[in-house]
Order: structure tokens, then sequence, then C-alpha cells
């Protein structure tokens, strides 16, 4: 019944439209012309309010949840922002990385939840996490103006040395448009980062994932690598330098993720395990080693052996096979074809796990 009662509306308003374009044109009376009356202009928008830095944490405090990731060897602490009141937290990808389980505490409710992965582009440090059975949490503020200007005076808050008590750390921006190679205090892996804030505060590990904000209190950045050591018998540094993902960057992330928008970097949803890890090789992705018990140990790959073909598509790097990974999720069935250390040529196909996040 739905379709004839639009058709019949159409038609309807088809015909009054033909029957208006029939009929001749209204007269219009002389007399004076009609008078332009100028619209007052809109008042500008008030300043921002600048806030005290004692304002500035009790406004910040209670939108942020500290974590804790389990990888079942070893537990990572760090801090999340929460963006939606039932339970959407920003954090890094480094402080979720090889997960089996996450915890988070609200700040601002005292509540602990079961935090599940939504996504996440680990090329830029950015994970996106959603908290079981979460509701009316307070939420941070987001600068709209996501210019940073050098000597802004800045806080980066977090869940400092894990002690899941937030520390304030104040400072400058000092730089802008960074590019670093952080290495992860957790299992010593680097990666590359563009485009980052660069501040003079001391972010120390457990910080990760939190908010670096303005005067007004509003998130410019997401506090992502410091050079201060978590050693207190080491001596501080003379010039601390940390550094924060930008949060329009982190929020084109986040709106990729939450849309279910795949791209060569943005993983979404559960993570697909194969079981090997791998480095570069004339010939595609060689295996530096093999989990066992996983899909790829159950098809026979084995250490040595070089992975030219997966589902279909050539391999020529280890990077062409983690692309090609972000895409898959666990259940899928794949196709891939390797050389053995003997040179002969294999394939099979296998049919992915589910893994901790990569």
């Amino acid at each position: 019944m739905t379709m004839p009662r639009a058709a019949t509306v159409l038609a309807v308003a088809t015909a009054v439209i033909g029957s208006l374009l029939l009929s001749a044109p209204p007269v219009r009376e002389p007399g004076p012309p009609a008078a332009t009356v100028a619209l007052p202009a809109a008042p500008p928008p008030p300043p921002p309010v600048v806030l005290t830095p004692a304002e500035v944490e009790a406004t910040v405090i209670p939108a942020i949840v500290t974590l804790v990731a389990d990888s079942g060897l070893v537990e990572t602490a760090g801090t999340g922002i929460v963006l939606t009141p039932d339970g959407v937290v920003l954090t890094n990808h480094h402080v979720i990385d090889g997960a089996l389980d996450i915890s988070a505490v609200s700040l601002g409710n005292g509540a602990e939840y079961v935090a599940d992965v939504l996504g996440y582009d680990s090329s830029r440090d950015v994970a996106v996490l959603r908290l079981q059975g979460a509701g009316d949490l307070p939420v941070a503020t987001l600068a709209k103006d996501t210019a940073v200007g050098i000597g802004d005076p800045v806080t980066a808050v977090g869940n400092a040395e894990g002690g899941g008590v937030p520390v304030a750390a104040r400072g400058f921006v000092t730089d802008v448009g960074q590019t670093i190679t952080a290495r992860s205090s957790t299992d010593g892996s680097r990666n590359r980062l563009n485009g980052l804030i660069q501040i003079d505060a001391a972010v120390r590990p457990g910080d990760s994932g939190g908010p670096l904000v303005d005067a007004t209190a509003a998130v410019i950045g997401v506090n992502t690598a410091g050079n201060a050591d978590s050693d207190p018998a080491k001596p501080a540094p003379a010039q601390p330098k940390s550094y924060a993902v930008p949060i329009h960057t982190a929020m084109t992330i986040v709106d990729q993720v939450r849309a279910g928008t795949t791209t060569a970097t943005v993983h979404i949803g559960d993570t697909p395990l194969l079981g090997i890890s791998v480095t570069d090789d004339d010939r595609g992705a060689e295996v530096l080693w093999v989990s066992i018990g996983t899909p790829a140990d159950d098809a026979g790959i084995e250490i040595g052996d070089v992975i030219t073909e997966f589902d279909g598509t050539p391999v020529r790097s280890s990077d062409d096979l983690s692309e090609r990974m972000i895409a898959r999720h666990p259940g899928d069935e794949v196709a891939v074809r390797w050389f053995d250390e003997t040179g002969r040529q294999r394939s099979t196909t296998i049919v992915l796990e589910e893994g901790p996040p990569r």
C-alpha cells in the first residue's frame, strides 16, 4: 500500500505544478518600490573562558578513564578520553596492542567497565573503545578551533605510572607538525608518527591516550609519547619533550571506525589472527616466527617460508601482508601461497581466528 500512496502524492503534486505553470502570471499593481531593510549583524561569539590550572584539571578529569590492558604476559596501563555518554573512548593503539582483556575505570563515576575494541589505526597510534554497559558518563569537550600555536599553555592529564590516580603535567606548545619514532615501553616495538604537537610537559608512561587540553579545558590532542622516564632513580630530563596526536587527526579515525569504514590503515572490529610474524624478502614476506596452534601453524607454514600471495593478491613485502590483514576479520577464509625452505611452492586455504589487536 505504501508505493501506490506515494505515487498518488507525486501525481497530485505534478498536477498542481502543471496548473500553476499554465496559469497567467500575477499582475503587479503600480506603487512605490519595496524598501530594503538591512538585518542587524549577528553578535560575535563570546571569547573562550580561560580557566585557572585547577579549574582545567577539575573540568577534564571526570571525562577520562584509566585503562589496564592485559596481554596474558604483561599488563599495560594507559588513559582514555570519553567521547560519548554511552562509553565511546579514544586512546592510543599502543595502550591496547596485544591485549586479551581491557578494563577501564571512569574518573567521573568511579565505576569499572570491560572495554571492547571498536577499531584502530596503528600507523597513527589511535584506537577506539566502547565500555560495556556505560551510560550518562561525563564527556570531554573537544577544541573547535584546531589551530595550535607555539607558546600556547597546555595541560596533559593521565594515569601517570599506572597508579590509577589522575596526574596533570603543565607546559607549553614548543612545536607543531613533528615527526618522531616512538618506542613502546612495553615490548620495545617502534612506530614512526607524523604531524604531532610537541610540548615541554613531562608526559609519563600511563599518560598515553589521555587528553592534552588548552587553557579552556578543550582537548587539542591525545598524549602519545614523552622522554620522561618512569625510573625515579634516573634524573629527569633537563628539557622535557612530549608529543600528542592532534585531536582533528584522531577524530578523523574515530569517525571512520564508528562509520565502519575500513581503509588501508584503519581496521574495524575484532582482529584476525594468522599466527606469524614476517619481514621483507625479495620474493615476498619471509616468516620469522610461527605461533603454535595458530591457523598458520595448522597449515604447515614454518619459519623461513616466504608468503607470496594472500587471497589472490600478490605479497611483495611484509607491509603488503599487514595491509591485507587489516581488511580481514575472524572467520574469513583466505587462500595463501608460499615457498618453503626447499623452494617448493605450496598453497592452502586458511580460516583466520580471533586474536588481540595488532
